[in-house]
Order: C-alpha cells, then structure tokens, then sequence
C-alpha cells in the first residue's frame, strides 16, 4: 500500500496491528473497571457469548468478499432457536433431527437472500432488509410472540455445557467453523472465485466464473451459520425466544469489519474476524458489567462500527493513491 505522511503511517499501523491493539485496550480498560471481569465464570459467559458472534461471523465474511452484505442474520438467529425449539418440543423430532430440518431452512433463506441480489440485481441491503422482515414475520407467525419452552437438559447443554469442563462447547463450535471457513477460502477453487468476484465481477465474469452462483453461495453460507449460531443460542437460554437477536447483525458486522474484511469485497482474512468477534463480545460483556445503560451500549457499538468502516474507507483510499 501506498501511504504517505502521518496519517497513512496510522492507517498502516492500525492495519498491521489495528484490532490487536484495540483487544489489549478493552481488556486493560475493564479489568481495572470492574474486578470481576477476569473471574473464571465470567470469562467463560464471554466465551459463549464471543462463539455466536464468530460462528455468523464466518457467513458474513463471505459475503462481504463478493462486496454484499447480509443483514437478515438477526432474524434468522431468532428464527432458527425458536423453529428447532418447536421441532423439538411439539414435534417430538430428536436433536439432529431438528437440527438439521432448521438449516435445510437456513438454506432457503440463503438462496432468496442470493436470488434476489445475483439474479433480480436488487441490492443485497434492500433484499436482505426485506428478508429480515420476512423471517422475522415467520418467526412471530410460528410462535405467537411466546417463548418455546420445555427443551431438554441435552439440548441445553449443547449452549450451556463444556468440553472437559473448562471449555464453552459453543467457542469449541466457533473454533471448527473458523478452521472451515479459513480452509475453504484459502485452499479450495471456491475461496479464490469468492475473492475474484469481490475484486472485480465483470473480470471474474469474462474469465468463466459463474459469478452469480458464487454470490448465491455466500449467502447460503451466511444463513447456514447465522442458523447455528441461533440453534446455539435456544440452547444457551434455554428456551426459543422470538425476540432474540435484534442487534446480532450489527454486533456480527461490526466484528467482521474490525477484523478487516472490507464493504468494498475482494479483501479480508477470516482467522481477523476471529478476533474482531472477541472485541464484540468484550465490549458487549465489559459494558453490562459496568452497568453501562444500554442507550449508551447502542451509542458506543454504533460508533465502534462507524470507526470500523471508516478505516476500512480510509485504507482503500489511500491504497488507491
């Protein structure tokens, strides 16, 4: 990258060690803000609470490489915990069972959300806009506006459980899919299409990519990780809750952006947004236990995700230059 003076030497530093350095600050700042934050248990409630936000944040990355976006993610959250609670509770079906009927459905989404940007060119914020309405519509529809209750404790423990008693089994989840997502990205033809359509579509068009499925694709990705991540999260609470995940998309975008992954498309690093998701889920955790309010918990995330994007514009700008 070409920088010059000050301020491309901090756009340069910040890219380098940027989301580090931004990790460091929230963990020095609410350490000594609150003394229980390095408490085992409340390390472990960050733990669950960082996987969501990783888990969709690996679909949200592949779709922000073919240069969309996926806003739907929170109503898809919500949707899933409360149709694999239903499925489960009311239908008798056991737990793959469930599991698995609720992401065929994530895969649906994904390929309406994808139609309607690759195909009928409507701009994937209104499309997804409208599909978040949609599913949150659904969502009301199949519940009623009542939580699901009466889930079983092996269900439960699949969001509230640990492996070898130290480790949240959701962070165990975030972990594989991170390790999927970088694999897929770097080491398969379908990664390097994904980069070669967010870099230039009418270029990867003429060299034979079939850019439409490819963006197609990235949104079923987005869903099938947005539907695990609300699978998880029934199971965490221990019930479906409708109203869940009304911020998601934000907190989920805003982690994907800090960890670099641009709104232009064609660049970022999945393995970034690992860590994006863990400042997220630090500042959600570090702001609550501080008694933040939550008005100025919303003001804090929306100016995080504006310094996020900001950045993000300031670096391509100065690449450009």
């Amino acid at each position: 990258m070409n920088t010059k003076g000050t301020a491309g030497k901090l756009i340069s530093f910040y890219n380098k060690f940027g989301i580090i350095f931004i990790l460091i600050l929230e963990l020095i700042i609410f350490s000594v803000a609150n003394s229980n934050f390095f408490t085992p248990n409340n390390l472990f409630l960050v733990g669950r609470q960082v996987s969501f936000y990783g888990i969709a944040g690996v679909g949200m990355t592949m779709v922000l490489l073919v240069g969309e976006i996926d806003i739907s993610v929170g109503s898809i959250l919500a949707f899933t915990g409360c149709l694999s609670a239903t499925l489960m509770t009311q239908m008798g079906l056991s737990i793959p069972v469930a599991f698995l009927l609720t992401l065929l459905l994530c895969c649906v989404f994904g390929l309406v959300s994808g139609t309607l940007t690759a195909v009928l060119k409507i701009p994937s914020l209104i499309g997804t806009l409208a599909m978040q309405t949609i599913i949150k519509g659904f969502t009301y529809l199949m519940t009623g506006g009542s939580s699901v209750t009466g889930l079983s404790d092996r269900f439960k423990h699949l969001g509230q459980g640990f492996l070898f008693g130290v480790i949240p089994i959701p962070l165990i989840v975030m972990v594989v899919m991170f390790a999927l997502g970088f694999l897929l990205l770097n080491r398969t033809f379908l990664g390097r299409r994904i980069y070669a359509v967010g870099g230039n579509q009418e270029a990867a068009r003429l060299s034979g990519i079939k850019t439409r499925a490819v963006v197609v694709g990235t949104f079923v990705v987005s869903a099938v990780t947005a539907g695990i991540a609300g699978v998880l999260m029934a199971a965490r609470l221990g019930t479906g809750q409708p109203s869940t995940g009304s911020d998601f998309a934000m907190d989920v975008l805003t982690a994907t952006v800090l960890g670099g992954v641009t709104l232009q498309g064609g660049k970022g690093f999945v393995l970034n947004v690992f860590i994006g998701s863990f400042i997220i889920g630090i500042l959600s955790n570090g702001l609550t236990m501080c008694n933040v309010p939550e008005y100025w918990q919303w003001i804090i995330k929306g100016l995080v995700f504006l310094f996020a994007v900001a950045m993000s514009n300031l670096e391509a700008l100065m690449s450009k230059k």
